[in-house]
């Protein structure tokens, strides 16, 4: 997910959240473990009968279609749980609220969704997750962030999946020097939005560009710029073969249809937040099918695998008519990662958060049959540094297909990843 914010903003909400959450729920949301008439060791969010789950998501604001997908698909998988039984004898409710990517909306409804949560499944936004990092990490509150930035890396209760944005763009300048003919002293390019999300991207692509003799020709642009003219001027005056998009589905859009009205012919290679299906149904769409790629840790919903079929399956005999698109496994896996969690710590007999918790970061292999095997034993490191090349593709479900199977370059592989 993409960053709006500088870090002098991010640094400002996070001292009002800390401030905020204080006031809403007193010192700390974890409260003190019991023991249940099963001999389960309980915490905030589990009784007898139920285990809660918060979802904090933006069904309003610019991730609105994003945020739809991944909560349609969190009801689905949690539903299909507490219809096969529960898990450790009770049933799974979730409580959603929309911060319509607002920071201060977001401080309130975490303050209001803590107390009551054994787990966040989904927390959109890097800005949001940022200001509230240290209550999270406070409250031993699992959470998993719908962001890849690397400042989210180094918490325990944190869980950023696959890879980070830096490790994806490693593996696409490589990707381009292998595949796409990039060579020792070429220049490409780097379209990146200010803030988090941009700066981590950015990271990935100048170490890359270092280590293979490029030159990496810079554009940073706000999330409210909305055309690429002139960032499409800079980078052909400059000359680059390349150019690496970390913005959001629009400008991402605009970008490679400028771009090819104005004759640069170039391959683009974009971050997992640079492309949504929805944009194969604009006039961006030749552009985008003629040269672009995601890199991203997730398999597409059209990955030829036996769990992402029943998943494509199942969500569209739930929500018909409704969009499938890649938030979908998303969704699902971040679902199936906190189940995991509460499963095992069922087996240990605690349920408390930090049985959670412990339990959640015990597993070096996850997988969930989703295509995106996950380490989670350290809080420092990204879970995966293995990226997909997907491509658009108009027939595929979803709109994207496979273009290379996961694979982690050697620069990935001995990148030193910053934390926090």
């Amino acid at each position: 997910m993409s960053t709006f914010r500088t870090r002098a903003g991010v640094a400002a909400l996070a001292l009002l959240a800390t401030a905020a959450a204080s006031c809403a729920s007193g010192k700390a949301t974890g409260g003190a473990p019991a023991i249940g008439g099963d001999g389960v060791k309980t915490g905030p969010g589990v009784s007898a009968t139920t285990i809660t789950v918060g979802v904090l998501t933006d069904l309003t604001g610019p991730y609105a279609s994003l945020g739809k997908s991944l909560t349609q698909a969190q009801r689905l998988y949690f539903d299909q749980v507490n219809a096969a039984g529960g898990v450790c004898g009770r049933r799974y409710e979730v409580v959603v609220r929309d911060h319509g990517y607002d920071t201060q909306k977001a401080v309130a409804a975490y303050a209001e969704i803590a107390p009551k949560a054994a787990a966040i499944p989904q927390f959109i936004g890097s800005p949001m997750v940022t200001a509230l990092r240290q209550r999270i990490d406070a409250d031993k509150l699992l959470t998993i962030p719908m962001a890849w930035a690397t400042s989210l890396l180094g918490s325990r209760a944190i869980q950023v999946t696959g890879t980070t944005y830096d490790i994806d763009m490693i593996n696409g300048v490589e990707f381009l020097v292998k595949e796409k003919g990039i060579k020792t002293g070429d220049r490409i390019g780097h379209l990146y939005f200010e803030g988090d999300y941009g700066e981590s991207a950015l990271n990935g692509s100048k170490y890359a560009a270092g280590k293979l003799g490029l030159e990496v020709v810079e554009q940073k642009v706000k999330a409210t710029d909305q055309d690429m003219s002139a960032q499409v001027a800079a980078f052909k005056a400059a000359g680059v073969k390349a150019v690496l998009v970390s913005v959001g589905p629009r400008q991402a859009a605009s970008l490679v249809g400028v771009a090819l009205a104005r004759g640069m012919d170039v391959p683009f290679v974009g971050s997992n937040s640079a492309y949504a299906p929805q944009l194969l149904a604009t006039p961006a769409a030749p552009a985008l099918l003629k040269d672009y790629y995601v890199m991203t840790a997730g398999a597409p919903i059209s990955a030829d695998l036996p769990a992402m079929r029943k998943l494509a399956a199942d969500y569209q005999a739930k929500y018909p008519g409704e969009t499938l698109d890649n938030a979908v496994p998303t969704g699902w896996g971040a679902a199936m990662i906190v189940d995991d969690a509460v499963k095992k710590a069922c087996a240990a007999k605690d349920l408390s958060r930090d049985g959670i918790l412990a339990a959640h970061r015990s597993q070096s292999g996850f997988e969930g049959g989703l295509g995106t095997p996950m380490d989670f034993t350290a809080v420092d490191k990204p879970s995966s540094r293995a990226s997909y090349v997907v491509k658009p593709d108009k027939t595929a479900l979803g709109g994207s297909v496979i273009f290379r199977p996961a694979a982690v370059s050697d620069l990935a592989e001995g990148y030193p990843v910053p934390v926090g």
